[in-house]
């Protein structure tokens, strides 16, 4: 009996990384946002079939997701229900993660996981279902945070997991730059700091020397495959150029009405528990903004006022959980007290891309382990003030959580009408589903283009919201299978050159689009253009075939 109590907890948490995986599993059958699968399969696919990104080809993104795609597809060939379990596995796995550094920060094991339920709904595929950067670069940065938890705890430096956990922290980098930079530079900081204070000096050599063993190896590894300049010019200047934001963007998530008067009140809150007068004060103060919260998520008229109001507590956490550190740092450095200053800056590192209502979705997990440690630094005298309190932390963010994932609110950006979702009869995206005509129409695409388009004709696929080569099983030879912002380098004038220098005799543009806007660079000369040169061979139920009017 002690034994199977024992190991309550982690059946807990394993039911849990179940639930979390299953309702990704339901949230792909309920919507597929096509603008990014098209992205992430025909990127994959084009890597699987020999093609070299950053050489052959152009990519704003660090490579590990997609090469992770490119491997899975050659292993099982192209299915999407390969994908979607990529994705549950990955949302589960994420849980567990986010458990296993819980309960290290807390003394209790049965309040950690009170604290890692939200994630069921909260994991890093919970919200945004599909595989991609964001959330791979999320479960990679909670492994690495986990193994600095557990040498940070360690009584005596112990080299080899300390350079294994230095190596670790370099591999968030290569799946999303804004993420893993930012985590890796603070992780170097904070060593720095640790040597050049003299406390747990072994630990933080360990950390450095691993983490300029991986820089070395996978330096080496780009020089001898893509080439160390073509990754720079598209995975830094390029990508800086098309998405970096300004500064002010960033500080403007803290100045909210929220901030202003829950920062303090909680404060407050926090300094009466530590005094001799009535502590469920101090309580209903920490409380209150997550009640409010409650309140405005649950009386909400639309997705978007609800999804305002959860993430409001965002900045709320983040700067709570500045001061908390802050404050801890100052009875001595250690590599736990710096845990988390680097967990800060990668969630500081996220925003830089779409800033606190884009940027969220894939790193719930690390705001968990935040609110474990403002848990952790209420005052232990009193033994129902940390069960208490995070209760009713995780209360709200599991009630919250669940009505924002469930609602689809992250996914605006794409039309995704009312009524059950259609799925693809293409063999490649069997369980492919999402509401609306989308999944029909792009059906008889590809069957017009099977009967009528030679394989080995060249073609161009305008904007490229489809996973089109990956349900066709046709090689791109276009650099470009998707025009946007973020991944086209080309002006107007470029692409079509460039479409007369590849011999591209076919353009398929798509006239109903699933997402709400068309970023297409340059979207109506380009259109223009391609009406001049190229000539409508058929009109199909939501695409446009045309075919080059000079043969090539």
């Amino acid at each position: 009996m002690i034994k199977i109590s024992k190991r309550l907890p982690q059946l807990a948490v394993a039911a849990m990384a179940v639930a979390a995986a299953g309702f990704v599993l339901w949230q792909n059958q309920r919507v597929a946002v096509l603008w990014d699968l098209g992205y992430l399969l025909d990127t994959g696919w084009r890597i699987a079939a020999g093609q070299m990104t950053y050489r052959d080809f152009p990519l704003a993104h660090a490579p590990l997701t997609f090469l992770t795609q490119a491997l899975l597809i050659k292993i099982f060939g192209r299915c999407y229900l390969v994908t979607e379990i990529y994705a549950a596995v990955t949302g589960g796995l994420s849980v567990w993660l986010g458990w296993l550094s819980l309960s290290r920060l807390m003394e209790s094991r049965w309040l950690a996981l009170v604290l890692t339920a939200p994630l069921v709904f909260l994991s890093t595929q919970g919200v945004y279902p599909h595989p991609i950067y964001d959330t791979d670069a999320g479960v990679a940065v909670l492994f690495a945070v986990w193994l600095l938890i557990v040498l940070a705890q360690e009584r005596e430096a112990v080299w080899l997991r300390a350079v294994l956990t230095g190596a670790a922290v370099v591999v968030p980098m290569f799946y999303k730059q804004n993420i893993g930079l930012p985590f890796a530079f603070a992780v170097g900081v904070a060593a720095v700091v640790m040597v050049c204070s003299r406390s747990e000096w072994r630990k933080a050599i360990g950390l450095l020397g691993g983490m300029f063993a991986a820089s070395i190896a996978a330096l080496v590894a780009m020089a001898a495959t893509w080439g160390l300049g073509n990754y720079y010019h598209w995975t830094v200047a390029f990508a800086a150029q098309r998405r970096m934001p300004g500064l002010a963007l960033i500080v403007a998530i803290y100045k909210t009405e929220l901030v202003y008067w829950a920062v303090p009140a909680m404060l407050v809150g926090f300094f009466l528990l530590r005094t001799r007068l009535q502590k469920w004060i101090g309580v209903l103060l920490i409380a209150t903004p997550f009640l409010w919260t409650v309140w405005l998520v649950v009386s909400a008229e639309d997705a978007d006022d609800m999804a305002d109001a959860l993430l409001a507590l965002w900045p709320v956490l983040l700067v709570l959980a500045a001061i908390v550190a802050v404050v801890k740092l100052r009875r001595g450095v250690t590599l736990e007290r710096m845990v988390p200053f680097v967990i800060l800056a990668a969630i500081h590192g996220a925003f830089l891309s779409q800033q606190l209502w884009g940027s969220t979705y894939a790193i719930w997990p690390l705001l968990m382990v935040l609110v474990a440690t403002l848990v952790a630094a209420l005052p232990a005298a009193v033994r129902w003030l940390r069960p208490v309190v995070g209760v009713v932390f995780a209360a709200a963010l599991l009630v919250c959580g669940g009505v924002y994932a469930t609602s689809l609110a992250r996914l605006s950006y794409a039309d995704i009408p009312e009524g059950a979702a259609v799925g693809s009869q293409v063999t490649a995206l069997r369980g492919m589903r999402t509401p609306g005509k989308y999944m029909e129409n792009f059906d008889e695409l590809v069957r017009w283009t099977d009967e009528n388009i030679p394989q080995g004709d060249a073609l161009l696929v305008i904007p490229g919201e489809d996973p089109f080569y990956y349900a066709t099983g046709r090689v791109p030879r276009f650099p470009v299978t998707m025009m946007d912002p973020a991944t086209d380098p080309y002006s107007a004038e470029e692409l079509m050159n460039e479409t007369r220098r590849r011999g591209v005799k076919w353009v398929i543009m798509k006239t109903k689009l699933q997402s709400k806007e068309n970023p297409m660079p340059g979207q109506e000369e380009t259109l223009e253009l391609v009406e001049r040169n190229y000539g409508v061979v058929i009109q199909l139920k939501g695409y446009e075939v045309r075919k080059a009017v000079t043969q090539y």
